[in-house]
Formats: C-alpha cells, structure tokens, sequence
C-alpha cells in the first residue's frame, strides 16, 4: 500500500473516530505540500470541517494529532489555513527506498496483466514525405503504447497507410505529365520524397488553371471544380477503383517508392508496428458497409445515387459516405478499418487513433456511424487528439511545399548535436561511428523531448535551436545529467567494488536527499497518471524535475568524497536509482540513453 492509501486510510479512521462519521472518500483529499510549507502531503480540511462542525484549523489539529499518534509514518504536523500539512518519517523513506532499490521494474506493472489495448499512429498519406506534423503524432503514438505496456496493458501498435484517394491521384497524375519516368535512382532522392514533389507540382498545375478560368470570367468556386487538371484526377480516381490496369501498375510503382522512403525514416525515429494496414484493402469493406447499412435504412440514398447519413439528431451533421460516382470518401475507409481490426483482434479492449485536433468531428462522426450500424465496439474506439505544431513562421502547408521535412530535421538535429558535443571535446577515445551514434541520440533526445514535453492537447511553437539546449528543460540537459550519474557508478564501482541492492543505511536524511527520495517515490504515480490520461508530458516533465532535484544533491554533498562508508553507499545507491528511473523514463518517451556526451 503506498503512502497515499495509507495516509487517506488514517484521515478517514480519524474522522469517523473523533466525529462518529464515516466521510465519504471523495471528501478525502490529498495533493502534494506546497514547497513554502513544510510538510511532505497535505491534506485539505474544509471538507471535513463540515462533519466536525469546528474551524477548518482547529479540524486540522484534532486530524493531524490523530494520525501522529495511531500512524508512524507521520512524524510531525502542521496547520496552515485549513490545510493540514504532514511530514513523514525518515523510516518510512528509507523503507521504500530499500524496496525501490531491489525492485528492477520499480514504477512499471507485469505486462500483460491488463487487456490488449490498440494504438494507431503515424497513419500517413503516400502522396508526399513525413514532416515535423507527423513527428508529434508519431512520437505521441508511440509513447502512449510504451506507457499503456508500463502500465500492465498488452499493446499492439498500428497504422493505417492513406494509400488511394483523389489525394494520391493527385501526384500520379502529375507525374505522368511532368516526370519524363524519374524515378528514385535517376533523381538521388527517397522515393517519399520524389512522390511529395509531384503532389506539390500538381497543385501549381491546378492553381494556374483556376486563375485562368477566374480571368475568363468564372467564380472561385467554379473554376477549382472545372479545372482540367483537376477533373482529369478524378478520373484518374474512377480508373484507379475500376482496376484499370495501366492505372494500377502506376499506383502500384509509385507506392514501392514511398514505403521504402518511410520505412527508412521510421529506422530512424526508432519506432515500429505490429500491423500496418491500408486504405486500398479497408475501404472495400468500408463500402460494404455502407451500402449494406443504405439497404437497411441506416443511411440515405440522394437523387444522384450518392450515399449520406443523417446525424442531426445527435448535434452533427449529414455527411457522404459514397459519391455519386461510387467512390469512396476518406470516412468510408475508416469504417471498414475499424471494423476489420476488431475482426484481427477480438480481444481488444481500446483502439486508439492517434489524430490531430482538426480531425476531431471526423471522429465524432464515425464513432457514431460505428454505433449505427451496430457496432457494439463503437464505444471502445476513443480520439487521442493534439493539437498541431508550428513554426515561428506560421502553418505548415504540404500542398505548397512549406512544411519541414522530417528527415531533414533529424539530420539538422543530428549536425548540431554534434557541433555541441565537439565544443566540449568530451568524446575522446571514442570511434568515429561511435561518435555519431552519440549524436544522433542527443539530437533524437532534444527532439522527441521537444516534442512531448507540451501537453498533447495544446498547440506548441517548435524551436529546433531551443530544443538542442544543453541547459533547462531540454532532453540533452536530461540525458547529460544521465551520463552523470552513469560517471559517478563507474568510479565508484573501480574504487569501492559492486552496488549492494540492500539499504543499510539508517539516517540521518538531509532535506535535498529527502526531496530527492520524495521524487523518486512519485515515479509510479505519475506513470499511472500519464497511462491513465494517455499524457507522456507528464513523465517528461517529471523527469526534468527528477534531473534538477539531482543536481541539486550532486552539487551541495560529497559523494564519492564522503568519508563515512555507509553515507556514501546510500548516495551512490541514490545516484543509481536517479539514472535507472531517467534511463526508464526516456524508455517510455521513446528515447535512447548514452553512456558518454
């Protein structure tokens, strides 16, 4: 039972010992003692103070004297305008710090021991290469999972590749007007990259024509509709969903391309998946659906044989399902890929989509298109939104080619890491792929970090160079701190022998080492928190704080200066804990550690 338990536990039988009732838990609050105020936990009072009719101070007292004497892990007390602030014994943290100490998976529970969760992220189009957008999406899918499995939960990590639409006719179409057969040999470029600047040329191409029809005389909205450009890549469309076959070896190649092109990036970005799924195989089932759900009077046919629902009823709105044409919008595809993963894995128990916050009435909709046709599932599907990622210089736009390209910011990342770590000349005796394998980790460190550190439901400014910082709340200044403590073990371990895993020590506990051990105490809080609210900022920015209230104790104490053997064990023993819990951490934000910077 962890403190908070034990210390709520107290609260109620106090209560119901000094007043005759039995509060209701919810009235038992507890929160962390604000850092003015002495006192490690605080308890609230002014909800109690309505059960024993008394002051919220004198509350406190009557509480705060029952707990010093029926609980000995309170060692003291304090009462500050209706908050009651309790200190905790040194035995108690050295007690969890000796079982912390033998505990290698401290703060994570048994995989497995909780139901299969489902995590789709990344999901990108093959019409153009990754960029800084997806980045957080892929960073934040890819923590979510590494949390849930933390958290006791069977993950399994999917994607579902956006692989036909008018989208992707869009750069075919232009590269078979504008390609003379480039391809990624003959131009030097990943095969994603080649197709995004086809899809950036047809939209050029599309443009120019819309402002002619507009000088001869056409409205805006007449002219992107009669555009030739454009009317010749919904053709393509038709052609495509028909099997033409020329169409389809086309498409077919210029895929190839793509998912090599991404294949390689996602090697770089160290994540993976368990399935990948594509929008060319879903979205046959998708139709299926759909038209099977028209046939039963679920959905509604228009005159021009397009397929809508209705969802009016519900605060949305009617939405097509099928053009006129038999085509399929980009929902019909999402219909059939939830259904055919809950067919691939019956077990379960949550998919979550990985999106950004501008696809959130999307999901409105197809969670209640899922539930009209009675997909008892529906309520298992849940929307992780986050909001998006901008530049000093504004939006992000793919169409004109005006976003940041995601390999070119890691290998910026990777160049100034390196810049950096040459500076300090602290790499000697290292081989030269050694040394970059060093700063490709410092430059995914400051990135994904970045990148996470930020509550995924706000929109954040990214700043490459802020992010590379060696000081504040950065991942290099995390991972420095890191090889710290890894420096500190190696001498300690050639001047003294091996780490016991064994707390012999007794006391006394200095008020640093004391904040020191209360932080680590609140790892398996704050893993349980971020799975529970699917928010990996929270283990980022615990980590930071882990990292400060180190070097706070590595900067005021001796360590492997101190004199008195058992004193310097527990400091090492400290130090050791510090590294595993950060080293873990970063595991869960999806980043590596390195033993020299």
């Amino acid at each position: 039972m962890n403190i908070l338990s034990v210390l709520a536990n107290g609260v109620t039988e106090a209560v119901q010992s000094l007043y005759g009732v039995l509060p209701d838990p919810s009235l038992i609050q507890l929160q962390k003692t604000r850092k003015e105020f002495k006192g490690n936990f605080t308890v609230v009072v002014f909800p109690l103070a309505k059960i024993s009719k008394l002051s919220p101070d004198q509350t406190g007292e009557a509480i705060g004297s029952f707990l010093l004497e029926h609980l000995n892990q309170v060692k003291g007390f304090n009462v500050v305008k209706g908050f009651l602030n309790l200190e905790i014994a040194e035995s108690y943290w050295l007690d969890f710090f000796d079982k912390a100490m033998q505990d290698e998976e401290f703060g994570f529970e048994k995989k497995g021991i909780k139901p299969l969760v489902m995590v789709e992220f990344a999901s990108p189009n093959t019409n153009k290469p990754l960029h800084l957008g997806h980045l957080r999406n892929i960073f934040l899918g890819y923590s979510v999972s590494k949390i849930l499995e933390a958290n006791g939960h069977s993950v399994v990590n999917v994607q579902i590749i956006n692989d036909r639409g008018i989208h992707i006719c869009k750069s075919m179409l232009a590269w078979m007007k504008m390609g003379n057969g480039e391809t990624p040999e003959s131009s030097g470029l990943k095969g994603d990259k080649l197709v995004g600047k086809y899809y950036v040329e047809f939209d050029k191409l599309y443009k120019e024509q819309q402002k002619q029809l507009i000088d001869a005389g056409r409205t805006s909205e007449e002219a992107a509709k009669m555009a030739p450009v454009i009317l010749e890549a919904q053709e393509l469309l038709i052609k495509w969903e028909a099997k033409d076959p020329e169409v389809y070896s086309l498409w077919e190649k210029m895929n190839s391309w793509v998912y090599e092109g991404f294949n390689a990036s996602f090697e770089k970005m160290e994540v993976s998946f368990d399935k990948v799924y594509f929008e060319s195989d879903t979205y046959l089932l998708g139709k299926e659906e759909v038209i099977h759900g028209a046939d039963k009077g679920v959905f509604f046919r228009k005159e021009d044989g397009s397929i809508w629902v209705d969802l009016t009823n519900e605060g949305l709105d009617q939405k097509a399902l099928l053009r006129k044409d038999g085509t399929a919008m980009y929902i019909t595809q999402d219909i059939g890929t939830a259904l055919l993963r809950f067919r691939d894995f019956p077990e379960t128990s949550y998919q979550i989509y990985t999106v950004g916050n501008e696809q959130e009435y999307h999901f409105k909709v197809l969670f209640k298109i899922l539930k009209k046709l009675g997909f008892d599932q529906a309520d298992k599907c849940y929307h992780l939104s986050y909001g998006m990622v901008e530049l000093p210089e504004g939006k992000m736009k793919s169409r004109e080619g005006t976003v940041v390209d995601a390999d070119d910011l890691m290998l910026e990342m990777q160049n100034v890491s390196r810049e950096v770590a040459m500076e300090q000349g602290k790499l000697e005796g290292l081989t030269e792929n050694e040394k970059e394998g060093v700063y490709h980790y410092i430059g995914m460190a400051a990135l994904k970090y970045f990148l996470l550190k930020v509550d995924p439901i706000k929109n954040m400014l990214f700043n490459p160079k802020e992010s590379i910082d060696f000081a504040g709340n950065t991942g290099p200044f995390i991972l420095y701190t890191y090889v710290r403590t890894r420096a500190i073990l190696r001498k300690f371990e050639e001047n003294f022998g091996p780490i016991s895993r064994r707390v012999d020590y007794n006391g006394p506990i200095n008020e640093v080492e004391l904040n020191l051990l209360a932080k680590l105490h609140d790892f398996p809080l704050v893993l349980k928190e971020s799975g529970n609210t699917y928010n990996p900022s929270l283990i980022a920015n615990y980590t930071y704080e882990l990292v400060k209230e180190f070097n706070s104790f590595y900067h005021d104490f001796p360590i492997l200066r101190e004199e008195n053997k058992d004193l310097r064990t527990f400091r090492v023993q400290l130090t050791q804990k510090v590294g595993l819990v950060v080293r873990n951490s970063f595991k869960l934000l999806g980043i590596n550690t390195v033993e020299r910077m």
